[in-house]
């Protein structure tokens, strides 16, 4: 089976399996034994379309890699605009799919305030630009859909997970989550060998703790340095490796390849990119995460566009 027939079975398999389960929830009507087997047979369909998936993972290992362009820093303000008039188009349906982020931001708030985790509150935070990647990859679709002229809904950033390369997706979605896990044990160790390791009896007493002592500041200097090298890192393996892989049909490694290449080989513009995500996530974050909702929509729109800038198009 050649990668496009794999593509095309791993997609006639999920809208197989929509049509099952649909069926199924009709049949919860009818008698218990006619509906268990029904969910047999549901339960097959899905592990036919996890094999597919999988399937494709080992049919695009080392799949040829695209040829990556060199940019400018002007290209990266064309891209951001350009992730502004696709917002534009889709403003209620994206900040529909974006509240959610809002949400998750006052939760984790709410958790380090009321366990006792204020240390973690800004690490929290600043993990958006980690795992902001994986989170965008509906927005990623729209812009591909609305390039290709299709009048785009917000369900439609749902399609992903017809993609044959969902499985790939999940995995390098997994790895960015198991980084964001990591930072925020080494910003937690960083506090330990500051400003711990008693936690801080209250708010005004940490900020007073981190802006006006010298281990507070100490705490300043090494936890962003640090940050900044875990960002560094998402960034160069994600930055392209998702658009690439709802782009065309490669395999994981070679996403990832090109991804490294494409920022390695743009410096300047890729690092001005990773300063404008990094700004634009701290102010959208600080009224109570609530302009979120404008920030990842436009980033994620604006790095679909970054991402055609930089890889070249098939020959």
């Amino acid at each position: 089976m050649t990668d496009g027939e794999s593509g095309r079975q791993a997609k006639s398999d999920f809208r197989s399996l929509e049509a099952n389960a649909l069926g199924g929830s009709l049949m919860t009507i009818r008698n218990p034994i006619e509906w268990s087997g029904s969910q047999l047979v549901h339960a097959a369909h899905a592990m036919r379309y996890a094999g597919n998936s999988l399937h494709h993972i080992q049919e695009t290992i080392h799949s040829p890699a695209p040829a990556v362009r060199r940019i400018s820093v002007g290209d990266v303000r064309d891209a951001l605009r350009q992730g502004f008039v696709d917002f534009e188009a889709y403003r209620t349906d994206v900040i529909f799919l974006c509240v959610v982020y809002v949400a998750l931001g006052l939760v984790l708030a709410r958790l380090a305030f009321g366990m006792d985790m204020l240390p973690l509150l800004f690490p929290l935070a600043s993990g958006f630009a980690i795992i902001g990647p994986f989170a965008a990859i509906g927005l990623y679709e729209m812009s591909r859909l609305r390039e290709q002229g299709v009048d785009v809904k917000w369900s439609n950033a749902f399609d992903v997970f017809r993609a044959p390369a969902v499985g790939a997706i999940s995995i390098l979605g997994l790895a960015l989550i198991a980084t964001f896990l990591v930072w925020l044990a080494a910003a937690w160790g960083i506090y330990h060998a500051t400003l711990g390791p008693e936690e801080p009896q209250s708010l005004g007493t940490f900020l007073n703790a981190v802006f006006f002592t010298s281990a507070g500041w100490t705490l300043i200097v090494v936890g962003v340095g640090v940050g900044f090298l875990f960002a560094v890192f998402a960034m160069a393996i994600s930055v392209v490796s998702f658009p690439l892989l709802l782009d065309r049909d490669v395999g994981l490694d070679t996403a990832i390849r090109t991804s490294v290449r494409a920022v390695t080989n743009n410096i300047v513009p890729m690092a001005a990119w990773g300063l404008i995500v990094a700004a634009a996530l701290v102010i959208g974050s600080i009224p109570l995460f609530i302009g979120l909702v404008v920030v990842i929509p436009v980033l994620g729109h604006a790095t679909w566009h970054l991402y055609r800038k930089l890889v070249a198009n098939p020959a």
